[in-house]
This record gives structure tokens, C-alpha cells and sequence, in this order.
């Protein structure tokens, strides 16, 4: 199972690998402690506080295994060498939609950092796809639940 590369800055590639030292050297020997605590109070077959720490020990180790896979199909993408003559990822596109004449501006990101409340959104999202290639002035069409969107796109930065 191969996972897509995902996109991301210096900053949350730092940010990854920071979460990921933590969960290795912090929580899983706590997650450890807490299975020989329950371990020491007796019969395993009725100790709910054994298998609850059981569970907990699992969902950090697929975390753990998810983010390692993150990392190794992260590529980190510098922002000085982007190219704004289309939009790309790490790119700030000012669009207006068409139909209610509403203008926005969203850095298009990865899909760890997409994030719609500091205008990001995911390069794989409806509108990122739509938005993807397309240089200033063009009119881009995206696929909603309630139809076709309009897009023209007005601006493109860094």
C-alpha cells in the first residue's frame, strides 16, 4: 500500500517529525507503565484497565506507523522556488466565484496542513483540484454537491 506524496513545508515537516520523537520516547513508555500497572493488579482475563491500556498502546502504534509513513512520502517543498505564472501547491490564489461575485484568497497545501479557517486548502480538495494548472484569468470549474462552480482566478502569489 503505497501512500501519495504529500506536500509539505520545511515547518510542519519539522513539526511531523517532532510529534513523531514525542510519541516514541514520551508516550509509548508511558503507554508501556501503564500496561505493567494494570498487568501487576492481577487477573488479566477481568481487568478492564489492562485492556483499555492494551487499546491505547495499539492506537499509539498505528499512529506512530501513519506519521512514519507521512514522513516518508513528505516532500518538502521550498517556497522561494515556486513558480506563480499558474497555480501550484504552496501557492496564494485570489479567485472570485462567478455566481455570487465573492472574492478569496487560499494558499493551496497539502493535506496535513489544509486548514479552511487560515484560508488553506488541501491541493486535493474540489476546488484545489479545480484550481490546480491554472493561470491568471482563467476560469475554473469545480464539482460540488449542488453543481458546477465558477471560478475566475484573479491573482497569484506566494
Amino acid at each position: 500500500m503505497s501512500e501519495a506524496t504529500m506536500y509539505v513545508t520545511k515547518e510542519t515537516f519539522d513539526k511531523m517529525r517532532e510529534e513523531l520523537q514525542k510519541m516514541k520516547t514520551v508516550d509509548r513508555p508511558a503507554s508501556s507503565r501503564a500496561i505493567a500497572e494494570a498487568r501487576e493488579k492481577g487477573d488479566l482475563k477481568e481487568n478492564a484497565e489492562y485492556d483499555a491500556a492494551k487499546e491505547s498502546q495499539g492506537m499509539l502504534e498505528a499512529k506512530i506507523k501513519q506519521l512514519e509513513g507521512a514522513i516518508a512520502n513528505a516532500k518538502i517543498v521550498d517556497t522561494s522556488s515556486i513558480d506563480t505564472s499558474k497555480v501550484t501547491i504552496l501557492t496564494k490564489v485570489t479567485i472570485t466565484n462567478m455566481a455570487t461575485k465573492k472574492t478569496v484568497t487560499y494558499q493551496i497545501v497539502g493535506e496535513k496542513e489544509a486548514d479552511l479557517k487560515q484560508g488553506k486548502i488541501s491541493a486535493g480538495s474540489p476546488i484545489g483540484k479545480g484550481l490546480m494548472g491554472k493561470i491568471k484569468g482563467d476560469i475554473a470549474e469545480v464539482q460540488a454537491p449542488n453543481g458546477i462552480l465558477k471560478f475566475k482566478v484573479e491573482d497569484i502569489t506566494v
